[in-house]
């Protein structure tokens, strides 16, 4: 591990249900207390008061997974919501690849997420269930993420300080920081995903490729950087940013697989 070194990963929408009620102080818990109650009263006066249609939105979801998602934010609200650790609790396509399961807790405590309900917790931190995305407005608080930019900003300057800071942020979460003033007190690498024509690519196979690039950055330091290459992408660098390329061929294959499915319709 490389040290003093930080990766910033965005939270998923796919989550392991359950936990326990264990109680264990987090890294950001004292001095984000307050903007989570703020945060998290607000969601639920607005999933209280709000039709369907508005609950789908904020919840970004419909049916059982709309109902869960309401549901747990009355557990966390009224103090009954059980808890996994981040890791454990983030289940989606960057966090399977980053296997964070086969991490020493030490890398894992270097996963840094900024989310729209908790504005940062470490990667042990634990965590409830929850639906909230950053670029979703909540009444009087405006999108999630320009609540959280004032707040979150400062507090992970100090947590950072003179440390490098790996951003593998989307631009959703990118927003909910300040890297101007970030950068006053650490080191910020942004990697970006990208086709062969610099395009920012997002999909299953720039996901899947975020989480073993974190993985290899938290267990072999920046350096790795220079060298990566998995399934055909490969890290390049140009004058001082990241970027990691997919292979031409993943494009190739999804342009004729959209060509003969547009056949298809056609013909049928």
């Amino acid at each position: 591990m490389a040290a003093k070194l930080f990766v910033l990963l965005p939270p998923s929408e796919a989550k392991t249900p359950g936990g326990t009620r264990v109680t264990k102080t987090g890294a950001f818990d004292a001095a984000l207390a307050h903007p989570r109650s703020v945060a998290l009263n607000a969601l639920l006066a607005n999933l209280e008061s709000g039709p369907t249609k508005r609950r789908e939105l904020l919840l970004n979801a419909r049916g059982s997974l709309m109902e869960r998602g309401i549901e747990a934010t009355k557990e966390l609200a009224d103090g009954r919501a059980r808890t996994l650790p981040a890791w454990q609790r983030f289940s989606g396509v960057v966090w399977s690849h980053l296997d964070p399961s086969a991490l020493a807790p030490p890398l894992r405590r270097r996963i840094l997420i900024p989310s729209a309900l908790y504005g940062l917790s470490a990667g042990d931190d634990r965590i409830a269930d929850f639906r909230l995305k950053m670029n979703i407005g909540v009444g009087t608080l405006g999108t999630m993420a320009s609540y959280w930019r004032p707040l979150l900003t400062p507090v992970l300057a100090r947590h950072t300080r003179r440390a490098t800071v790996v951003n593998l942020l989307p631009k959703e979460h990118e927003s909910s920081i300040d890297f101007d003033v970030l950068r006053a007190t650490c080191d910020v690498v942004t990697v970006t995903f990208v086709d062969e024509s610099r395009s920012a690519t997002v999909g299953h196979d720039a996901k899947a490729t975020k989480g073993v690039l974190a993985r290899r950055l938290l267990e072999e330091g920046l350096g790795s950087l220079s060298d990566f290459e998995w399934q055909g992408w490969r890290a390049t660098i140009h004058e001082g940013h990241v970027y990691v390329v997919a292979p031409a061929m993943t494009f190739k294959a999804a342009r004729e697989s959209a060509q003969a499915a547009a056949i298809r319709v056609f013909t049928e």
